[in-house]
Parts: structure tokens; C-alpha cells; sequence
């Protein structure tokens, strides 16, 4: 297994209302989205059968039926060559990616992979997020998801891992691992994403080290962290909201609504949204956070364009603003933003700048650049989900090029550096410091959009660990294992 920095860190599903089955059937996958039009049945015919070539043509077909990009799909593309559906997927959107129209956005995964996670947030492993130093061969622990292993086990963030075995004989120091394979000999170390796969770790945290023997086991993520996700910081006798987002999934609408009919309750009228690690997912629940901080939107005002190429054009839409019961009305937000954050989360924060502008701040580094969406085609005799990239989304001022990340797009910013020694959300950690100085409307130094900008700096190269093919929450929510 290799780690290639072009599909680090790969974003988000954002249409799941879309999703029909290509093997006959129709209607939506139970995830709730219903913002993105539903396309029509498909007209390609479905797989014969799930042998290598008849996966590959169906493919094929819905790439020239659903595919943004269609000029860019080869006039003819033998699949003989390739000896599995992925890395045929991939030729056929190598002028997109050269492009980077679609960098390793349009992919082939499980239905019921996907199913688990979206409607859950199921998965399997130690539940942490985990950041390497490469060229330092040093590996850090970003963050521990609660009731998933490592969190119990004492594990949290800011935790160094040193070294890593399948039993205590057979430990291997980190800097040995990336010596000799780079950060993807360190993901094969770890193992497969199975529950019960055994690893004895040994951590450094707090001036102590130790050897933690733990296994990976079935947890479902909590998108909203009960333990630092939503608050209200009291920043100099200012009350300043703060919610960190993980990921958009489907649970996540009872935990948004809570921590802002707490803000609204509070007066809060200043608000740290942080997505530093966010890789996207449901465009419901992107909508949903746009009503959330729209309480001042009329239902005229526009949150989002979303559309298809010309042959599809019935199915764009526009969305508007639809103010809840527990909404308010901002008058500064700080949207926290890393090389992480992607597709979903850059939908929220350029949603807020033709209302906002200068008072909606990225802080951190420059995000990711996704300003495109995924529909589901489902080959379901063969458990096939095909994500390809079918829409483009637009602002209410028509803003959707930022393939290069949002920094050129958003009126300010703010450079900030994650800093792994304190929680997220402490007032003293750098970009949640940062975030409250701006909403102070204290000076600071804009975000360039250099690449060295778009990777996850805690310490000197740090950069959140993705797989080369990473698994659905390993998309949606980086550096998951």
C-alpha cells in the first residue's frame, strides 16, 4: 500500500439524496439529504453479472451518462489492461485529475460500507485520528473519538506514538517504519480496519511513555465530541460560541440544533466554527449549519447553486435559507480551516461570505479545494457504489472555482497553527486563540495559498495519515484508523 499526497485528503460525499440504485431500483438511501435533486433512473444498462469486465463497462456507462467532466473521459478506453475496477476508474479520470478538476473524487466503494457510516457513523479501528512527520519519522495522535479504544485506553490528542508491533517482541521504532516504507509502511503496521486486530503501541504523552496493547473494534463516531464540540468560551467578558464539526453525517442534526439553542439562549452573537479536520459529507447537513447561523437570512436568500452539466440540467436546484428554531443571527464567524477540510465544510464557509464577507474569517491554513459533489450509482448485484463527480456548487454570488482552497476566495483570514498540546477549543490553542483575536478585532496575518499552506503544520511537515485507498470514514473523516 502506497500514501500519494494527491488524494490526501479525499473529500466528502455530498449528495446522498441522489443516490438510486442502477440495478433497477430508485429513491434515496435513508440518509435524509433531500437538497440536490434526485436524478432520473438511469438509462445504462445494468451489470451482467459482477466478473471484472462487466463491473468496469458498467462503470464506464454511468461515468458517460452522470460524469461533470465529459470531455474530459478518453474517446475509447480498452479495459482489458486493468486488472480491477479502481484503477480503470482512475485512468478514465486522469485529464480531470491532471486538471484537478477531480482529484480522486470519483471512486468505487461499498453500499454497505457507506450505508453504515452515513446513517451512523459505524466503523472499525482505535478510533484517533493520526498525523505524521515524515521526513521527522515521527507520528502524533490529533484526535481520539470517545467510546472507541484509544480514548480508553488513556490515549488522546497530542500523544506521540514511538513505536508500533504486533506484540511486545516485536515492536518497531516509528522512525524505523517511515525509514523503510515512508507514512504507508506506518497504515500497513497498523493493520487492517478490522475489529480485533491487536497492536501494542508505545505512546508518549505527558512526560511518560508506556506500552498499550489495544484492538481495533466496531465504534460509531460521535460527530459533535461530548467533550470539547460544543461550548461557549467567555473570552474578556465576550461570549463567543464554539462547535467543532468531525464530519456531516445524519446524527449530527440533533448535536448542531443542542449547541446552538444553547448559543441562542446565551445571546451568543460571535461563533468559532471549527473544521479543521472536516472532510466533508451530507450536503443536508451542510444546509442545516447554514440555517443554523441564518436566523437573519430571509427564505429568499440564496445558500447554495447546485449544478449538473447541460444534458442534466433538470435536476439542478437552488437552495435557500431556512431558518430554525434555534438559530442566530452572527455578527462574526471564525471557520477554523487545515488542508483537511474539504467539500461540505468549504460549502459552509463560502455559503456565509456574500452575507458576511469580512466578518466570515478562514483561520488556520488554506482548505482543501472541492467545489464539486458526488452522487451514488449503485450497481447492487454486486454491491458496487459508484461516487462520481456529477454537480458543481456555487455561492449565492456565484463563487465555485476555489480548487485551490478558499483563501483567495474568503475577504480574511487568518494564519494559525494547530497546536496538538492543548484540546481544541481550549482558548489558549493556537488557531482557537487566533479565531477569538479576530472576532476581537485584533490584527493578524492573512493565509497564504502556497501548498505548504493545505497541509496540517502542528510541528515542522505534520500532516494527517491517508491511505491510498482510504476506507469511507478514512474520506470523510481524514486520518482515521
Amino acid at each position: 500500500m502506497t500514501t500519494s499526497a494527491t488524494r490526501r485528503p479525499l473529500a466528502c460525499l455530498l449528495a446522498l439524496a441522489a443516490t438510486l440504485s442502477a440495478c433497477g431500483g430508485g429513491g434515496d438511501s435513508g440518509a435524509g439529504s433531500t437538497s440536490a435533486a434526485a436524478p432520473a433512473t438511469p438509462t445504462t444498462p445494468t451489470a451482467s453479472g459482477c466478473s471484472l469486465r462487466a463491473r468496469q463497462d458498467w462503470v464506464a456507462g454511468q461515468m458517460r451518462e452522470w460524469y461533470l467532466f465529459p470531455d474530459t473521459l478518453p474517446a475509447s478506453l480498452d479495459p482489458m489492461p486493468y486488472t480491477s475496477v479502481d484503477t480503470f476508474l482512475d485512468a478514465l479520470t486522469a485529464t480531470a485529475r491532471a486538471q484537478r478538476k477531480d482529484r480522486f473524487f470519483t471512486y468505487l466503494t461499498s453500499i454497505a460500507e457507506e450505508e453504515a457510516f452515513y446513517n451512523s457513523g459505524s466503523s472499525a479501528g482505535f478510533g484517533v485520528r493520526l498525523s505524521v512527520d515524515a521526513p521527522a519519522g515521527r507520528a502524533y495522535i490529533s484526535e481520539a473519538f470517545e467510546g472507541a479504544p484509544a480514548l480508553a485506553a488513556g490515549i488522546d490528542r497530542g500523544a506521540e506514538i514511538l513505536a508500533i508491533g504486533t506484540s511486545a517482541n516485536d515492536l518497531r521504532t516509528v522512525s524505523a517504519i517511515i525509514a523503510a516504507g515512508g507514512s504507508a509502511a506506518v497504515t500497513d503496521a497498523l493493520g487492517p480496519s478490522t475489529a480485533g486486530t491487536t497492536r501494542v503501541l508505545r505512546v508518549s504523552s505527558g512526560g511518560t511513555t508506556r506500552d498499550v496493547t489495544i484492538a481495533k473494534a466496531d465504534y460509531t463516531l460521535t460527530p459533535v465530541s461530548s467533550r470539547y464540540g460544543a461550548k461557549v468560551i467567555d473570552d474578556d467578558g465576550r461570549k463567543v460560541g464554539y462547535v467543532n464539526l468531525r464530519t456531516f453525517i445524519s446524527t449530527a442534526d440533533p448535536a448542531l440544533r443542542s449547541a446552538f439553542a444553547s448559543f441562542r439562549a446565551q445571546g451568543v452573537t460571535n461563533v468559532i466554527v471549527d473544521f479543521r479536520y472536516n472532510g466533508g459529507g451530507l450536503l443536508s447537513i451542510a444546509e442545516l449549519m447554514g440555517d443554523l447561523l441564518g436566523a437573519n437570512r430571509s427564505t429568499s436568500e440564496v445558500f447554495d447553486y447546485v449544478t449538473y452539466r447541460s444534458e442534466k440540467s433538470a435536476n439542478n436546484s437552488t437552495r435557500t435559507f431556512a431558518p430554525q428554531s434555534q438559530s442566530i443571527a452572527p455578527m462574526k464567524v471564525a471557520f477554523i480551516g487545515t488542508g483537511a477540510s474539504a467539500s461540505a465544510s468549504e460549502l459552509v464557509i463560502a455559503a456565509m461570505i456574500p452575507y458576511l464577507h469580512g466578518n466570515a474569517a478562514l483561520i488556520g491554513t488554506n482548505t482543501y479545494g472541492k467545489p464539486v459533489g458526488q452522487i451514488a450509482r449503485d450497481n447492487t448485484g454486486c454491491g458496487d457504489r459508484l461516487r462520481v463527480i456529477a454537480f458543481s456548487l456555487q455561492n449565492a454570488a456565484r463563487q465555485g472555482a476555489y480548487y485551490d482552497g478558499l483563501a483567495n476566495t474568503v475577504e480574511a483570514s487568518c494564519q494559525a497553527p494547530d497546536d496538538l498540546s492543548k484540546p481544541m477549543g481550549d482558548p489558549q490553542e493556537g488557531s482557537t486563540r487566533q479565531a477569538l483575536d479576530f472576532i476581537a478585532g485584533r490584527s493578524c496575518t492573512p493565509i497564504g495559498q502556497s501548498s505548504g499552506q493545505r497541509t496540517l503544520a502542528v510541528r515542522n511537515r505534520v500532516e494527517l495519515l491517508q491511505p491510498d485507498r482510504p476506507s469511507t470514514v478514512q474520506r470523510e473523516v481524514p486520518g482515521a484508523f
